[in-house]
């Protein structure tokens, strides 16, 4: 009689990733929810897919003179008179460094929400994408774990897992591309997985299509696809399987062609912009290299942290102990590892090497789109290493004990997801409300991050950018002239000044006597100055 496995019938296993499913989409909503405030770069994903312009800095009437909120805000909604236009988010892109498929989306996605900012345009987006995430991730597992006891519940469970880690919960809150690219790269992982197991022209055109999808959403895409093309072209030329390389060549130089077309300007963005300037020089300049191992570390620290919620040193040192313990014990039990494992590890880890040698900052975004992969073939690994030293079900209880340790080290550890900024919950209601006073930011343009602080300035009635001003008394009244400042006022100054000149200059002139300090952002310090 055939062993049954646990929840074996499809209809089962689609209920439990259902489940699954419900479940991280009330997190994401959760973490959403404590979202206060957004990153540079998401007012960037906002502005260029909605303004005219790439930066709203580019105004002529931006710098010293007096805006209302939705001066502002116009940069991060987009407006009734503006649905329906779809034309500027591509010239945007072309004067960017980006490929414009995701803001597209993000495009659409605003038109929900017209005439206001809502960070839900964004998340709900992210949110949508990570259910089919989540659905390939338990395919790409599935196929790992196949012909194993349980396999199916296996890919559930790590597919959730994988699902609401700091850094999938930091992907799906951050209002950026970096889901999309996630995605395109799952997806064109397990369609080179079934593409290994046969032939089949309609997974070829699959995977011309999201080849070009890809390549649409960012260009570190090209790294991983880049390596698969190797191993794939590698195995079926091993085969003698001339004319399947030759067309599957044939598929993603069409469907390089074809994003070319849509999008040329990404020859000039790679090659010849100056990120991918950047990108180039760090992978080729050799004098740069010793410095890549630090880099390389640092990386490694942060997938310990966001990937793994802070147990990857545990990891680590479980498997090293497993391959010494074999050692000692003189255990020549090989660990089993499925034939689509190296078609995972060996474009995840490439990826992870040019990324973090090429990336112009440390940062969890940039390995984003591969954290669900390292995570898959980390705990893969484990568990394969664990069964070749102790029995099957004991292995699963250690297994599930990492997974529960993972799903409370967030709350040990007091770590939230990236992007959440609840430390700036409370200055943005301060200042949408008992501190709605006239504000003047003291701007050095050198230090230019004012996007950085793009929310708070959609939320005060008026506000004036001071550039590169010298903090006079001619000055200081020039900007005040004719404002009521019975109440106080409020101070931005950005780096590269010499804050305590610029607010005695400006509590002086204005008499206004008491300078409280509020708040440190990401790019400049807010003040209080009062009479009270």
């Amino acid at each position: 009689m055939k062993n049954k496995e646990m929840f074996s019938s499809k209809y089962e296993i689609k209920i439990l990733l259902i489940i699954a499913i419900i479940l991280q989409s009330l997190i994401y909503i959760k973490a959403g929810i404590d979202k206060s405030y957004i990153h540079m770069d998401e007012a960037y994903s906002l502005g260029l897919a909605s303004y005219d312009k790439v930066e709203i800095q580019d105004n002529e009437d931006f710098y010293n003179m007096w805006h209302n909120k939705e001066y502002y805000e116009d940069y991060l909604t987009v407006n009734d008179d503006e649905m329906g236009e779809y034309k500027q988010v591509y010239i945007n892109q072309k004067n960017d460094v980006h490929p414009p498929l995701y803001y597209l989306l993000l495009r659409i996605a605003m038109s929900f929400t017209p005439n206001h900012f809502s960070k839900w345009s964004g998340i709900i987006l992210n949110i949508i994408i990570y259910v089919f995430i989540t659905v390939f991730i338990y395919l790409i597992l599935e196929k790992l774990f196949e012909g194993k006891s349980n396999h199916k519940i296996k890919a559930v469970i790590l597919a959730f897992i994988s699902s609401i880690t700091l850094a999938s919960v930091t992907n799906v809150t951050y209002i950026r591309m970096y889901a999309l690219s996630t995605l395109n790269i799952l997806i064109i992982t397990y369609l080179h997985m079934k593409f290994y197991d046969k032939y089949e022209k309609k997974n070829l055109i699959l995977i011309g299509i999201i080849a070009t999808i890809g390549s649409l959403t960012h260009y570190y895409f090209l790294f991983y696809l880049v390596v698969l093309y190797v191993l794939t072209v590698l195995k079926y030329m091993s085969d003698r399987e001339t004319k399947i390389v030759r067309n599957y060549t044939i598929t993603l130089v069409i469907a390089g062609i074809i994003s070319l077309i849509i999008f040329p300007f990404s020859i000039q963005h790679m090659f010849f912009g100056y990120r991918g300037g950047g990108v180039v020089s760090s992978l080729t300049d050799i004098t740069k290299w010793p410095s890549s191992i630090s880099k390389l570390l640092s990386y490694l620290k942060v997938v310990h942290t966001y990937t793994f919620n802070n147990l990857l040193t545990i990891i680590i040192i479980t498997i090293i102990g497993i391959l010494i313990y074999k050692k000692i014990k003189n255990i020549d039990t090989k660990t089993e590892k499925s034939k689509y494992f190296k078609i995972l590890y060996l474009p995840t880890i490439i990826y992870f090497i040019l990324v973090a040698i090429s990336s112009p900052w440390i940062e969890l975004r940039y390995i984003m789109p591969i954290c669900a992969l390292i995570f898959v073939v980390t705990v893969y690994l484990l568990n394969q290493l664990l069964e070749t030293v102790i029995s099957k079900k004991s292995t699963l209880k250690i297994m599930l004990a990492f997974l529960l340790l993972m799903l409370i080290s967030p709350f040990v550890f007091k770590i939230e997801p990236q992007v959440t900024y609840s430390d700036k919950k409370e200055i943005v209601s301060r200042l949408r409300n008992e501190l709605n006073v006239p504000t003047v930011y003291w701007f050095n343009s050198n230090n230019n991050r004012f996007l950085d602080d793009i929310l708070l300035f959609s939320v005060i009635n008026e506000s004036y950018v001071a550039k590169d001003m010298e903090s006079s008394n001619e000055n200081i009244n020039k900007i005040f002239e004719n404002k009521d400042i019975s109440k106080g006022i409020i101070v931005f100054i950005n780096e590269g000044q010499d804050n305590d000149s610029i607010l005695k200059a400006i509590s002086d002139e204005l008499k206004l006597e008491k300078i409280t300090y509020l708040k440190r952002m990401n790019a400049c310090d807010i003040y209080y100055i009062s009479n009270t």
